[in-house]
């Protein structure tokens, strides 16, 4: 396990923490943020930080990346949350559509798609998740028939995010109907601009929006199934565990554990708040170990090892932190604060409304521990 960060490393985030102080990024950022259920579009700061190189460094120079290490990629999301980057944009476009098409994508969809996701000039949603299939991938309905060499699928996703200002979706579908849970699903990337897409918002309490996708019979080229037709099923789970690092939670919680503290410190800096003292404590290690489950998955990631007992461990630490401290944060800011509609104040509220789906998205915690529970018994078996 990794403990500590290399010299380049160090280096490395300088360079983008310096980078992302620029006021123009700041203002930029500012005005990406939402609140009280108002969602601006983002996509004007990530052109702007497609400019600045730093939203897929780790990419090939042919896909418009810099070539740097997948690790450097990470530093690059921990400086942008902190910075203040609204992230699902990246996390989405870059961090789950763009490293599949890295890993299982051709040729030819990586020249095409790539460099202008790298630029900040197209972005991507995951469409996985539909009314009736929950957090069981395999119970997915929609179908992508075939029409010669093409298809057109039909079906319905929900809750995803961003998607009314996104370009492309990552598409599961039955190819071959009948033939099995788990057997006869494909990939595709879906022009979300066709005719035969329709976004709506789903309602909710957080301020990113869910919604809801209905395809009717939208046509996808044949160049755009990823991988073999019929066999999606293993790319999905391994898609999954490179999601499942764990980093985005973590990130989401040490936001919110900041952002207490200083709620804490303006309420009345004379005061130590000793009986908060222990717990504020408590949260620090769990924050501490968490980012080490993280970036334990993140460096087997680099090394080209896809450990998905490493990363349902990550992602059910990380989750279930993340929504403790929300939690625990939400009753920190004093009236004054509320009434006055202070940053921290206004954090802490968005974050309360937002952690009760984070142990939900990316896979249940339930489905989590299933994964573990399942690696332990075949451990045990095994050994016998």
């Amino acid at each position: 396990m990794r403990f500590g960060f290399t010299e380049d490393q160090q280096q490395f985030r300088a360079h983008v923490r310096e980078a992302l102080r620029s006021p123009e990024v700041r203002a930029a950022a500012a005005e990406a943020t939402g609140a009280d259920g108002v969602e601006p579009d983002a996509r004007p700061l990530y052109r702007l930080l497609g400019r600045l190189g730093l939203l897929a460094v780790h990419w090939p120079a042919e896909y418009g990346g810099s070539g740097r290490p997948p690790t450097d990629a990470a530093i690059v999301a921990e400086e942008l949350v902190r910075a203040g980057v609204p992230d699902t944009f990246h996390v989405n476009t870059i961090q789950i559509v763009g490293q599949f098409l890295l890993m299982a994508g051709s040729e030819e969809q990586k020249q095409r798609y790539l460099p202008a996701m790298a630029r900040g000039e197209s972005f991507a949603s995951v469409l996985y998740t539909e009314p009736d299939a929950a957090s069981d991938l395999g119970a997915l309905r929609a179908v992508a028939r075939p029409e010669g060499d093409d298809y057109r699928i039909t079906g319905t996703k929900v809750f995803s995010l961003k998607t009314r200002f996104v370009d492309l979706g990552l598409c599961a579908a039955r190819t071959t109907p009948g033939a099995g849970k788990y057997q006869g699903i494909s990939l595709f990337l879906v022009d979300m601009t066709d005719p035969g897409v329709t976004v709506s918002v789903i309602p909710g309490i957080g301020d990113e929006h869910f919604h809801r996708v209905d395809l009717d019979a939208v046509p996808v080229p044949g160049g755009d199934l990823i991988g073999p037709r019929d066999g999606g099923w293993p790319l999905l789970n391994e898609a999954l565990a490179v999601e499942r690092t764990g980093l985005d939670y973590y990130l989401k919680a040490e936001r919110w554990f900041g952002a207490a503290l200083d709620a804490l410190l303006d309420d009345d800096p004379d005061t130590g708040h000793e009986d908060r003292l222990e717990q504020i404590g408590r949260w620090h290690g769990a924050l501490t170990a968490d980012h080490v489950l993280s970036w334990e998955v993140l460096t087997g990631l680099a090394a080209g090892r896809v450990d998905q007992l490493a990363a349902a461990v990550a992602k059910y630490h990380s989750s279930e932190l993340a929504q403790s401290v929300a939690a625990w944060a939400v009753g920190i800011p004093a009236p004054r604060q509320r009434a006055d509609r202070t940053g921290e104040a206004l954090v802490l509220d968005s974050a309360y409304r937002e952690a009760p789906g984070l142990t939900l998205s990316a896979g249940t915690s339930e489905v989590m521990l299933q994964i573990v529970t399942a690696a332990f018994d075949s451990l045990g078996q095994e050994e016998h």
